[in-house]
This record gives structure tokens, sequence and C-alpha cells, in this order.
């Protein structure tokens, strides 16, 4: 079983790892002058970094329920290194798109450590565990963005990338030494363990239905958070990296909400707290429709579309953490592979709206999504009723 400092500390290194991902998002105007791009084509970097975590969470993150967890999260740690510091060194745009690509797939940590911390927890403190988890990871996704806006703005976007590679090396020290040893129970070959996530999809409907669900969610906070820059570096605010990047510490306060999402979790009827999030995530692009010149409307629609998508998340991803305890890491696999590829189209879209229509297209857009996951939310629960 865990102790509290255990999970303090993986909720910690989870934040630091996960943050590699979300670097790029302020830096994105910065890169784009650097290489004479318009800054819609330099934020290709945003969903290219998803795509690789993407990539990486379907082939190394299967691996949890095959080999020993505690060396294959060091061993991604240290690749990750090497590609932040390619970033570090690009000096063409194209390589920066491959590094980019590379630290995605080399970020995939955190779903390593999240059922690395399921298998360890009592079935009383499994929801809590993970929602602990969850907060520092998204306290590492928001504070990344207001870091990397600052660092960026007084030393360059390229430091940012030196400074992640160092404390990653900081991390797999710190790791090596605290993280409990893990060893799991599967014994088949590598195509039998990818052979059998297939089968989980067909015989699982829960992890259907939120792995559906979710990919809807990340594709909200993810063209949330890649539009958003491009809404305050223009007229009216036309604010600089260092600005945007303050933003982030808006959404830090959704972190607060995750242990209480956990708690809540482990209770009879977790699906409620997903209606919850939807109606969150309505209210929240209602004030960023209506921002105007008004930024503390802005700040507050931040706030409650965070805890929105954490209530949709945590909720989720507790319930498959239910369902076959012997293969958390391909139920993790199958759920956050649908989840970040959402996030990645969900960045592709945001620019894409943005190039349409504005800030107000995209907010139109946005609210079409939420709808269409209130519709399945709702056919999912009729479907269980009728069972």
């Amino acid at each position: 079983m865990l102790k509290r400092i255990d999970i303090l500390l993986m909720a910690f290194c989870t934040g630091l790892i996960v943050a590699n991902i979300y670097y790029c998002q302020p830096l994105v105007i910065l890169i784009a002058e650097e290489f004479k791009l318009t800054e819609t084509f330099a934020g290709r970097i945003t969903y290219i970094t998803q795509i690789g975590y993407a990539f990486g969470l379907f082939l190394l993150v299967p691996l949890g329920d095959m080999f020993e967890r505690k060396k294959q999260i060091l061993i991604i740690t240290g690749m990750a290194i090497l590609a932040l510091l390619t970033a570090a060194v690009s000096h063409s745009f194209f390589l920066l798109e491959i590094a980019s690509l590379l630290i995605g797939i080399c970020s995939i940590v955190p779903q390593l450590i999240l059922p690395l911390a399921a298998n360890l927890s009592t079935d009383e403190n499994r929801g809590a565990n993970i929602g602990m988890i969850m907060s520092g990871l998204l306290v590492g996704i928001l504070a990344s963005r207001a870091v990397s806006g600052s660092i960026g703005f007084w030393l360059g976007w390229r430091a940012v990338y030196y400074i992640a590679a160092g404390i990653c090396l900081l991390l797999i020290a710190l790791m090596a030494k605290r993280f409990p040893q893990s060893f799991p129970a599967f014994k088949g070959s590598y195509k039998q363990l990818m052979g059998s996530m297939f089968s989980y999809i067909k015989s699982q409907p829960v992890l259907r239905e939120t792995s559906i669900i979710n990919f809807l969610a990340f594709a909200i906070i993810s063209a949330f958070w890649t539009t958003m820059v491009l809404f305050l570096a223009n007229p009216p605010f036309n604010f600089q990296t260092l600005q945007i990047g303050l933003f982030g510490i808006a959404g830090a306060a959704g972190a607060l909400a995750a242990p209480l999402v956990g708690k809540l979790s482990d209770g009879n009827n977790p699906r409620k707290n997903l209606m919850i999030g939807f109606i969150l995530q309505l209210i929240s692009v209602a004030l960023f429709y209506f921002t105007g010149n008004h930024l503390y409307l802005f700040v507050i629609g931040i706030v409650l579309i965070d805890i929105g998508q954490q209530a949709i998340h945590v909720t989720n991803q507790t319930r498959i953490y239910t369902l076959i305890p012997e293969a958390r890491n391909r139920l993790n696999t199958i759920f956050m592979s649908v989840s970040f590829i959402g996030a990645s189209c969900g960045s592709a879209l945001g620019l894409w709206l943005w190039a349409q229509g504005g800030w107000a297209m995209f907010c139109y857009g946005m609210t079409a999504i939420i709808i269409i996951n209130i519709l399945i939310y709702l056919f999912y629960g009729r479907k269980q009723q009728s069972i």
C-alpha cells in the first residue's frame, strides 16, 4: 500500500514530466518570429507533440503490463532528455517538428506512473490517489505554460527546452531512488499484448464510453489552450509571450478539484460527475464568447473549463481502472491514446476555426462539440439502463 508521501512524489514527477508536452504552446509566437512563419503554421508543433504522445501511449505504455515499470519509467525519461535537447538546438522548423514528435512520444511517463499507483492502491483509496496524482499532472500542464512563457520572454524559447532537459535529469535520480518496483503478471509476447487490447475494446462498453467522451473533452481543452494564444496576442489585447503564459496560473485552480473528484469517483455512481463537467464546459465557453474587453470573464472561464476537464477525466480514468486490474496499462493505453488523438485533433480544429472566423467561430465550434458529448453520454446512459 502506498503512503501519502509516495503519492505526493508521484504527483510531483508526473507534473514536471507532462509539462514537456505543453511548453511549446506559449512559445508559438516566438518560434514563428525566428523561423519567419505565420503563427497558425508555427502552431503545428502543438498538435505534432500531441500526436507523438498518442503514438508513445499506444506503443510504449502497454509494456508496463509486460516489464518492470520502474525501469521502463527511467529509460523513457532518459529518452525524453535527448528529445528536449534536440528541440533546443533545432535550426530549422522541420527539425523542431521532428523533435516535437519525439518529445511527445517520450513524455508518456505519467501514464506509467498512474497504473503503478493504481496497482499499489486499495479499492477504497484508488480514486483519491489517482485524483491527487492528476492534480500534479494538471498543475504541471498549466504551470508549464506560465513558466515557458516567462522563460521564453526573458531568455528565448530554446532556453525552455534546455531547462526542461535538466529537470528530467534530476527526476531520473529522484525516481531511481524513491519509486517502488512493480512486476506485472503478463507473460506473453508483445504481439499478444497488443492484440489483447483490441479484445478489450470489443468486450468493455465502459472503456468505449469513457474513451469517446474523453476524446471530445480533450479536443475542447486542447483547442482552447492552443487558440487562446492567438486570441490574446491579437487586438484588442496584443499580449506578449510572458503575459500569455501567466494565464496558465488561473487554470491551476482546476487542479484543486482533482482530489475531490477522485473521492467522488470512489462512490456508487461516479458517472454523474461527467454531467457536472459538461455543464462547467458550457458555462466557460459562454464566458469566453462574451469576454470582449473584460478579462475577468476570461479568467473565470479558464478556471471553470479546467475544473470541468478534471471532472470528466478523473472520473473516466477511475472507472477504467476498476475493470481489469491485471490489464491496467493496456486499458490506460487505449483510453489515453484516444484522449490525446482527440487533443491533437482539437488543436488542429482550434487553429482552423480561428482562421475561419476568429474567436467567435472558435466558441461556436466548441459549443457544438460539448453538445455532441452530452448526447453520447445520454446514449450510453440509456443503453446501460436497458441492460
